[in-house]
This record gives structure tokens, C-alpha cells and sequence, in this order.
């Protein structure tokens, strides 16, 4: 079919406007689904969409495509959204790739209309408080990162088709039933389901089945669902208060007798010491009262104090004073014991030591030089029989890094912000770097972790746990850090200093992103800090990375930047491409002396400007 030459010069001039008019469709069908989207889901955090002003531009949270004919990314974490998103809002931006509501309080189900996005590939929806997600299971879904973790999602897992899944997260929810084959290569995905098995997590003979039968696919169960979050009122029944009453004082006072039955017969032994009794109690072969063949009785006043130590107490006086069990790591327990005189120290009580007693005084010595460091726990004193090994520190009040991170994540929580972090991150890495310059630059420490990290009032860090590995035997050092070590390490079972600075690595990586690397207890099955922020970097998704609670510090954005390029340094794969701890340091203070000099520069133009 031939056009006339003056028809077809009229087509070439209004296909420009054909094309216009349709981008314009296109935007205008996306700013009208989020509108709705706006007025169905309430907020408690303001946003500035307005239907009078561009979308591309100047809308917070909305990231469109180059030519700005569609959106492609909605970020709306931790703004206060509350309530059910119901269909055709969100559903409707077909060219949408990432979708991040995390750390909101969106409830009810998720329409299935957003999982079955053409083009969506990265779906951050934690800690929220969903019951249900209604996932297509007869489609092949784009999906690569997925993240329900901290919900109270119900019902069985459907069998879904996910061919480009890379991440995947529902841990911490309530389902139930068993795990399907196409998503069992992600066993950690699902840790914190009680009623879910079939993993190697948990095997399903060991699981009983939930209160109440649930459909399959993440249904809304018929009955409002109770919440962990403080949200939920339902009311608990009259029995059930009574029962709960009853076993909660039961748990409580039972404890108490048999302590205090035990308290009676040390007295009536002559035998003091909550400690005493403690560390006696901990071995397998050792009797209830008796410190056994731990402590001998010839040996009792030898407690080895190292020079400067201000303490003036001995063992017996340790073994007198009462103790708190802090934790119990892969080298042994750790007690806080308050002595008479109101002095209190934090006792260690070492096990599996490989090594005699002359090797094992050399290497407190080592530790000891180590702690002279402001940024490595000082060891005061050590007790060392054959049977017994003892160590002992100074007591730091403010607990461990890990601790501050994880513990008590609810809205009563003060955050940790952005320029303590860098306090911590700076002073731990100094510890470490100090400790790799012992024994003439051949020193390791083999157990870096959050948990090691301890902190004083001010937030110094102080590393801990310092040149204990080589005293032990490496299964019972390996067993318990799987998350921080380096892939080497897993292979060789020999630590390095660059499998120290891997360690340090997913440490800063954990301090961004408020991500524990975790174990299951008796497994391996970990969640790959390094893996899973790779694949969000991976895709210019940076933002997806950092902690909920730093996004209120955006001057200071570059900067968790950098800091995120250093932790993903500090775990390259291979042993040679990673910096020395030394190295790392300076990088570390660039950055701090780079900021702090533009924010002079910055004050500085301010007060030049003011009247």
C-alpha cells in the first residue's frame, strides 16, 4: 500500500506527538495508582506527592526510568505507613523493579497483583506486620530478591516458581506445613518458623503442627491473627491468664529453690561462692558442690596478676563471689562476679585448652602486651592447673556491640547513630591492627564478631577474646563464628590475618545493615551477610542496604557509602585482594578527616553568608 507523499510527510510529523501523548498516558496512569495508593494506606510520616507536581522529580521515594515515562522504583522505609495496600495501586506500575516498605507497620494481606509485576525484581517488605501474601503460583515470576522476614505471615509454602530467585527471606513468621523442593536450596530462609519443617533447620518429625489448619499459598487465617508487634489488641481469656499466671510463677520460684536450697547446704559445708558452685557444676564429671579436681587446694592463693593490676583479692575471694553467666562462646563460659568489697570482674572460664603450661603462660603474656592497647580488653590476671584454666578482665557495663545492634529493635529503642558507629568501627579496627602487630607482625585473633566487641560508657570499643585461638583446638574454635569467616578458613580450617580482616569486613557490613550472620544451632546454614549485600549493590540498589535506622542521617550518606565499599574490600573472596588491617585503618580515617572538613567548609560558608 502506497501513501500519498504529502500524507506520509504528515505521519512523520505527528509520531513525535503520537509518542508524546503516550508517555504522558503511561505517567499519568502510574501517578494516579500511587495516588491511591497515597490515600488508602495512612502515614504517619508526610509525603509530598501531590497531583499538580512532577512525578520523576520531585516526589520523595519514586525513582523513574531515563526518559521519565515510567516509574521504576518505589523506597518508602520506615515512614510510618500503617494499614492494608489493597489492589490496583501499587499492582498497576508495570514497569516497577523495586518495591522497599520495609520497617512499617503494613498489615493484612498483600494483593497478589505486586509479586506478579512484570518487571519487579526486588521486593522489601520486613518487618512489617502482613498476615498473608497472596503469591501467583501458575506464572513464572521475575523475582530475584525477596524479603518478608519479621512478619506474622500464616499458612503452608506454596510451590513457586521463582527461576531467578538469588534471595530469599521469610524467617521469623508463622508458617507452617513443610518446605517445597523449589525453594529448599535457601534452608536459612525460613529460621524462626516453629511450625515449618522440612529443612535441614528442622526435620519434619520434630515439628508439631499449629493450633489450626491453614490453607496453602500465605492465606489471611480466618481469625485476626496476634500480632508481635505492640499494635495487637486481642484479649487473652480468663483460663489462659490463670494458666500463664500459674506456669509464669511456677518457672520463676522453682529456680529460686533449688538456689536457695543449694545456698543452705554451702553453708552448712563451709564451702562458699556462687562462682565456686557454678564452675564446679559445668564439667561432666565434677560433683554438684565440690570444685573437684578443677582448683587444687595446694593452689589456691596462686591467682597471677600482672603488673599495674590495682585489684587485691585472690582466688579463694573469686571463688567466694557471687556470678552472673554473661554468655557461653566456643573457648568457654564467661561470669560476671561480684566480690566482697564490691569490686566486680569478668571471670572466663576456658575449655578444650591444647596446650601446656608453659605455652599457655607465654601467650598471656602476649594477650597481656595486646591489652595495653586502648582498644583491646586488658586481661588483669590468670589462674592455670591441669584441669582448670581461668582468666580475668575488667567488667564493661555497656555489653557488646552485637548486643547494641539486635537487642530491643522496638520503637522504645534509642538508635545507634551514624557518628557512634563510626567511633566503634574506627577503634575496632585499631584494636585489631594493634593485635596484628604482636610476635613480630605474625599475630592473629581467629574470632572476630560483633559479640567480641565490647563497649565502654563513652561507646569505645574494646576487642576481646584477643590471642585465645591458638590455645584451642580449631573445631571448637570454628564451630561457633561460621558467619564472619573466610571462605579459606572454612576450607583449611587456619586462620590469617586476612581471614581476620574477611572477619572485620562482614563486622562493618553487620554494623550498616543491623544484619546479624546467623547460625543455626548444630548447622551451617548461615545467612551470607557479604552474598546478600552484593546482590542489592549488585543492582545500584545501595539504599536497600543500610539500616532503618540511618536513614535519618542523609548528610551523611556518602559516607555510609564509602564504608560500604570498605566492608566489601575487606571480604573479597580471594585472601590477596583484601587490605591489611593497617591499610584499612587509614582508609577508615580518610574518610572521617574527609567529612569533617567539609562540614567545617560548610559551617564556615554558612557564617560567611549570615548578617
Amino acid at each position: 500500500m502506497k501513501f500519498h507523499p504529502l500524507i506520509a510527510f504528515l505521519l512523520l510529523l505527528l509520531l513525535p506527538l503520537y509518542k508524546f501523548v503516550h508517555v504522558v498516558a503511561d505517567l499519568n496512569s502510574d501517578k494516579q495508582a500511587l495516588l491511591g495508593f497515597a490515600a488508602a494506606v495512612p502515614h504517619v510520616r508526610k509525603l509530598n506527592w501531590n497531583a499538580t507536581t512532577p512525578v520523576c522529580t520531585s516526589w520523595v521515594g519514586i525513582t523513574c526510568n531515563a526518559d521519565g515515562t515510567s516509574v521504576i522504583a518505589i523506597r518508602l522505609p520506615g515512614v510510618g505507613l500503617y494499614g492494608t495496600i489493597p489492589a490496583n495501586t501499587i499492582g498497576k506500575l508495570d514497569a516497577l523493579r523495586v518495591l522497599s516498605l520495609r520497617s512499617n507497620d503494613i498489615n493484612g494481606s498483600l494483593p497478589s497483583d505486586i509479586p506478579s509485576l512484570p518487571s519487579l525484581q526486588f521486593l522489601f517488605l520486613q518487618h512489617n506486620n502482613l498476615s498473608s501474601v497472596l503469591f501467583p503460583t501458575a506464572v513464572s515470576l521475575s523475582l530475584k530478591v525477596v524479603d518478608f522476614s519479621y512478619n506474622s505471615i500464616s499458612g503452608t509454602v506454596p510451590n513457586l516458581n521463582l527461576p531467578r530467585l538469588e534471595v530469599l527471606n521469610f524467617s521469623y513468621n508463622n508458617l507452617s506445613g513443610s518446605i517445597p523442593s523449589s525453594l529448599k536450596r535457601f534452608p536459612s530462609a525460613f529460621i524462626g518458623n516453629p511450625f515449618l519443617c522440612g529443612s535441614p533447620l528442622e526435620p519434619c518429625s520434630t515439628v508439631s503442627s499449629p493450633p489450626s489448619p491453614s490453607p496453602s499459598y500465605f492465606p489471611s487465617p480466618p481469625i485476626a491473627s496476634q500480632s508481635r508487634h505492640a499494635t495487637s489488641k486481642n484479649k487473652l481469656g480468663t483460663g489462659t491468664v490463670v494458666a500463664i499466671i500459674v506456669g509464669g510463677l511456677a518457672f520463676v520460684f522453682l529456680p529460686l529453690s533449688i538456689i536457695f536450697i543449694c545456698c543452705l547446704k554451702k553453708k552448712d559445708s563451709g564451702s562458699g561462692g556462687m562462682l565456686k558452685s557454678k564452675i564446679s557444676g559445668a564439667g561432666k564429671n565434677e560433683k554438684p558442690n565440690d570444685f573437684g579436681s578443677g582448683v587444687q587446694e595446694a593452689e589456691k592463693n596462686k591467682l597471677f596478676f600482672f603488673e599495674g593490676c590495682s585489684y587485691n583479692f585472690d582466688l579463694e575471694d573469686l571463688l567466694k563471689a557471687s556470678a552472673e553467666v554473661l554468655g557461653k562462646g566456643g573457648y568457654g563460659t564467661t561470669y560476671k562476679a561480684a566480690l566482697e568489697e564490691g569490686t566486680q570482674v569478668v571471670v572466663k572460664r576456658l575449655k578444650e585448652v591444647a596446650v601446656g603450661k608453659k605455652e599457655f603462660e607465654q601467650q598471656m603474656e602476649l594477650v597481656e602486651r595486646a591489652g595495653r592497647h586502648p582498644n583491646v580488653v586488658p586481661l588483669r590476671a590468670y589462674y592455670y592447673s591441669k584441669d582448670e584454666k581461668l582468666l580475668v578482665y575488667n567488667y564493661m557495663p555497656a555489653g557488646s556491640l552485637f548486643a547494641l545492634l539486635h537487642g530491643n529493635r522496638n520503637s522504645g529503642r534509642t538508635p545507634l547513630d551514624w557518628e557512634s558507629r563510626m567511633k566503634i568501627a574506627l577503634g575496632t579496627a585499631r584494636g585489631i591492627a594493634n593485635i596484628h602487630t604482636e610476635v613480630g607482625g605474625k599475630c592473629t585473633h581467629g574470632n572476630i564478631k560483633s559479640s567480641n566487641v565490647l563497649l565502654t560508657d563513652e561507646l569505645e570499643p574494646c576487642v576481646s577474646d584477643v590471642g585465645l585461638a591458638p590455645l584451642m583446638s580449631a573445631p571448637v574454635t570454628m564451630s561457633r563464628t561460621v558467619g564472619y569467616r573466610a571462605p579459606e578458613v572454612i576450607e583449611t580450617r587456619k586462620i590469617t590475618q586476612k581471614s581476620d580482616v574477611y572477619s572485620f569486613g562482614v563486622l562493618l557490613l553487620e554494623m550498616l545493615t543491623a544484619k546479624a550472620p546467623l547460625q543455626q544451632s548444630g548447622h551451617d546454614d548461615v545467612v551470607d551477610l557479604p552474598r546478600w549485600v552484593r546482590s542489592v549493590v549488585r543492582e545500584e540498589w545501595t539504599a536497600e542496604v543500610f539500616d532503618v535506622e540511618l536513614l535519618r542521617y542523609q548528610t551523611f550518606q556518602e559516607e555510609m557509602v564509602q564504608m560500604l565499599q570498605i566492608g566489601l574490600t575487606c571480604v573479597a573472596k580471594t585472601p590477596d585482594m583484601r587490605p591489611t588491617m593497617d591499610e584499612t585503618v587509614r582508609m577508615i580515617e580518610d574518610i572521617r578527616q574527609s567529612e569533617s572538613k567539609n562540614r567545617t567548609s560548610s559551617e564556615a560558608e554558612s557564617n560567611i553568608q549570615t548578617p
